[in-house]
């Protein structure tokens, strides 16, 4: 064996003792479990956010803005494109934070974690919030925090709707308002007189792909192609809608789903012959795209 091979062999036997005693610090970032020479840190940026929670509450708008970097980025509930900077943070927040009667009341912080990365940290939790109007969500938060000129800054946050508060407020009825009913009705009523007036462009806009339909009579279910080709056959046979009215309406709205009790009147003339139907129905409607679809219905004769 030659001096050289040896020093080799001698420089590898210890490698592994080096790798397993080398500072964790060295490898890894630093999180709260691990680092008790960052507790001032850590409390100063929990106390950070909870005076943001607090500015909210006190519509501190001052406050808000000096607790958000200028170069602030990130998404909050219902965003739909980042949000750059802290004047478009401010625009965001502006309303809640100028109506005297909606916005936050109250709070809860929960599972909360913190990592650090040198001067920077990555903030996780999860707060049960109280809302004016006695309206509670539960909202999933993760912060990034910066030290600057020795103090710590939120740059960074995305907020966003806990699942399970998503998975309450879509499984709750959605208070209707009189204009809210009156723009379901107003698009329920389009898709009839679309039918009866063969209005294929607003059919399709209307009917979606996955209709299913079962009319008063018919022992076929119909499907969108069933439903359009109806249209047509009507349209086709020189009949005319004269007169429809819905006597009776109510509705329940879930999230995006809003279900439609009705009982309905009819009146078709045929060759000067005039022929009234009516009967019952329930149809469902689902919000897409701004648009109200109708997805489903089923007529009968109420017998």
């Amino acid at each position: 064996m030659t001096v050289k091979t040896c020093f080799f062999l001698l420089i590898c036997s210890a490698l592994p003792a080096a790798i397993f005693f080398a500072p964790v610090s060295a490898t890894m970032p630093v999180s709260a479990s691990h680092a008790d020479d960052r507790a001032s840190d850590r409390a100063a940026i929990r106390a950070h956010i909870e005076s943001i929670f607090q500015a909210f509450i006190n519509k501190d708008v001052q406050k808000v803005r000096a607790t958000h970097s200028e170069d602030w980025r990130g998404f909050l509930e219902g965003s739909s494109v980042a949000i750059r900077g802290i004047e478009e943070y401010m625009q965001a927040v502006g309303v809640g934070l100028r109506n005297p009667n909606g916005g936050m009341s109250g709070y809860k912080i929960t599972d909360y974690d913190v990592i650090f990365h040198g001067d920077l940290a990555v903030v996780c939790f999860v707060a049960d919030v109280e809302r004016r109007g006695g309206i509670t969500t539960k909202l999933r938060i993760l912060d990034v925090y910066a030290k600057r000129n020795g103090e710590w800054i939120q740059t960074s946050s995305h907020t966003a709707v806990h699942p399970d508060a998503i998975a309450k407020q879509l499984s709750t009825p959605v208070t209707v308002s009189p204009q809210m009913r009156q723009n379901i009705l107003d698009a329920r009523e389009a898709v009839w007189r679309a039918y009866f007036t063969n209005d294929r462009a607003a059919l399709e806009k209307l009917i979606p792909e996955e209709a299913i339909a079962i009319n008063d009579g018919s022992p076929v279910w119909s499907d969108r192609a069933r439903i359009l080709a109806g249209a047509q056959q009507f349209a086709q046979s020189g009949a005319k809608l004269v007169r429809l009215e819905f006597p009776k309406t109510e509705m329940q709205v879930y999230g995006n789903v809003i279900i439609i009790y009705t009982t309905y009147l009819y009146e078709i003339e045929t060759q000067g012959q005039r022929r009234t139907m009516k009967g019952r129905g329930t149809e469902i409607f689902v919000r897409r795209n701004n648009t109200l679809v109708n997805s489903g219905w089923h007529l009968d004769d109420g017998n």
